[in-house]
């Protein structure tokens, strides 16, 4: 697809029920989707889910798109609206005080960072706290402030920061410990 915006055949058969453009619609941009939700999710199970909802609400309520605008940014603001309802709706069966267990950084040194492909580091997300990886995704990767994440998480925007610095931290600590994993393979060799 050439541009953002939703063609207006396939949006004309999203509002008249039209299975074939709903298939249409799914297959362009479940992958999109998809990278969208694994981000926020810890199986691909819940993404998949997070992901169904999303064009669900799509599919019952296409009126809600104005075919005139690009496609995409709905989109995912649809799917992260929708993982940090599931966020809020299992934060509250986590146990946050295991979270302060790990110290603050007390170096800045730069992490080998460069070396890394995109599916390594997006495994590393994966990896960090539920809260963790919702604050940092959101802020770093989304763009929004701590004043808008601590909004759509209910926290206090110290939380918000505090959970930022920890996903940070721990980042680099991964970062280190795969690149010395790294560096011990190539002596092995």
């Amino acid at each position: 697809m050439k541009s953002d915006k939703l063609e207006k055949e396939i949006w004309q058969g999203l509002v008249d029920n039209n299975r074939k453009y709903q298939e249409i619609l799914y297959r362009r941009y479940y992958s999109y989707g998809m990278s969208i939700c694994l981000r926020y999710t810890q199986t691909r199970e819940e993404a998949k889910e997070i992901l169904h909802d999303g064009f669900m609400i799509l599919f019952k309520t296409p009126r809600k798109l104005d075919p005139s605008l690009p496609f995409k940014p709905w989109f995912r603001r649809v799917l992260i609206n929708r993982c940090i309802n599931h966020f809020k709706k299992h934060q509250r069966k986590m146990d946050e005080t295991g979270f302060d267990q790990i110290p603050e950084s007390e170096t800045n040194e730069p992490s080998p960072l460069e070396s890394m492909q995109y599916e390594e580091l997006l495994q590393l997300i994966l990896r960090l706290p539920t809260a963790y990886r919702a604050v940092f995704n959101l802020y770093i990767l989304d763009g929004y402030t701590h004043d808008e994440i601590a909004k759509l998480l209910d926290i206090s925007v110290g939380t918000s920061k505090s959970n930022l610095s920890r996903a940070r931290q721990k980042l680099r600590e991964m970062l280190n410990t795969q690149g010395n994993e790294r560096e011990f393979l190539r002596q092995e060799r």
